[in-house]
C-alpha cells in the first residue's frame, strides 16, 4: 500500500479555504485528512465579471498554510468553486452537432443575449443529457468568465498547485452522494451551502431543472429560502406537469438540517431525506468522523472523488 492512490480536493469560498485528502476507491472512499483556514475579511469577493481575489498575497499564503496542515506532498488538486461565480443552465438545441467546436459556437450564439458577461471571453463546457422526442438535444451547460477562472488558476499555480479539474460546488455536492442518489428516477436535490441555495430536479438519472440563488446572509429556513424553493418547484411543475419528484434529498448545515428538510417536505409534499457526509466516507485515523465537522468539507470531498 506504499503507493496507494490519494486524491486532493480543495474548496475556495468567500470566507475560507478547505482541503480534503481521500484514499481508497471510488466505491469505498477513505477520508485521510482535512484542513481549513479562514481568509482575511475582504480577501475574496464573488463576481461574475471581475477578478474575485482582491488580496492575492494573503490568498496564496492562506492556501499554503491550509495545505501544510495535511502533511501531504502531492500538488495535483481538484478545485471546486462557488456556483455564484458562473452560470449553470439547461438548454435545448435543435439537431445534432458535427463537432465539439460547432456545439460551443451554437451554444454561445443561443446565449449571447442572456449572459451578464462577454461570451467570447468565457470558458464554456457542456454535457448532452438526452435526445428529446422531437429530436432536440437537451444539454447541461456551465460557463464562467476567463478573467475570473484565470485568476484562480494563476494563484493556485503561484501557491505550487496544479488544478487538474475545476468544477462548481453543486456538482461536487451531488458527486459526494452520487452512489446514494444514482438510479433513482424522478428525484430532486435541494442544497443550502455557504449562503447558496440550489435546486436540481432529476429525471431518468439526469438533471431536467436547475436553479441556483445567492441568499448570502440568510439561514436555511428563512422566508427567502422558502419562497425560492417553492417558486422552483412551481416552475418545474408548469413545464413538466406529468412528472413530480417522488423523493427529495436535502443537504444543509447540521444545526438546521432537520428544519430545512421539514420545510422542503411542506413545500413539495414529498418524502425528504437528509444526506450526511459522514455516511459516504470512512474516516482514517487522522480524519474527523462527526457530521458537524464533515459537512463543511462536503464540496472538497466531492471534488477529490473525481480522481479516485
Amino acid at each position: 500500500m506504499l503507493f496507494a492512490r490519494k486524491s486532493l480536493g480543495v474548496e475556495i469560498g468567500p470566507t475560507g479555504v478547505g482541503f480534503a485528502l481521500l484514499g481508497g476507491s471510488a466505491a469505498a472512499p477513505r477520508l485521510e485528512r482535512v484542513s481549513y483556514r479562514s481568509l482575511p475579511p475582504g480577501c475574496v469577493r464573488l463576481s461574475l465579471r471581475e477578478p474575485n481575489i482582491l488580496d492575492p498575497q494573503a490568498f496564496v499564503a492562506t492556501l499554503k498554510d491550509a495545505y501544510n496542515m495535511l502533511l501531504y506532498r502531492g500538488t495535483h488538486v481538484s478545485l471546486t468553486l462557488p456556483d455564484a461565480i458562473g452560470r449553470i443552465l439547461l438548454l435545448d438545441v435543435e439537431g445534432r452537432f458535427k463537432s465539439r467546436g460547432e456545439a460551443l459556437d451554437i451554444i454561445r450564439w443561443k446565449l449571447k443575449k442572456s449572459m451578464p458577461f462577454e461570451l467570447a471571453d468565457s470558458h464554456l463546457d457542456y454535457q448532452q443529457l438526452r435526445v428529446r422526442d422531437n429530436g432536440d438535444m437537451a444539454l447541461l451547460v456551465a460557463l464562467v468568465s476567463r478573467t475570473v477562472i484565470g485568476q484562480y488558476e494563476e494563484l493556485l499555480a503561484e501557491a505550487g498547485f496544479t488544478p487538474s479539474r475545476i468544477d462548481f460546488n453543486i456538482f461536487n455536492l451531488y458527486r459526494t452522494f452520487e452512489r446514494r442518489l444514482a438510479g433513482q428516477d424522478d428525484m430532486a436535490l435541494v442544497t443550502f451551502h455557504d449562503g447558496l441555495l440550489a435546486v436540481m430536479i432529476m429525471h431518468d438519472d439526469a438533471p431536467e431543472f436547475v436553479r441556483i440563488k445567492d441568499l448570502s446572509g440568510g439561514t436555511p429556513s428563512d422566508g427567502r429560502v422558502y419562497l425560492e424553493i417553492n417558486s422552483s418547484f412551481l416552475v418545474h411543475r408548469e413545464r413538466f406537469p406529468e412528472r413530480m419528484p417522488r423523493q427529495v434529498a436535502c443537504i444543509a448545515p447540521p444545526d438546521m438540517g432537520r428544519d430545512f428538510c421539514a420545510m422542503v417536505a411542506e413545500i413539495t409534499a414529498c418524502e425528504t431525506i437528509l444526506l450526511e457526509t459522514k455516511s459516504m466516507v470512512t474516516p482514517g485515523d487522522n480524519a474527523p468522523a462527526d457530521q458537524e465537522t464533515l459537512f463543511f468539507f462536503t464540496p472538497a470531498i466531492g471534488a477529490a472523488m473525481r480522481s479516485l
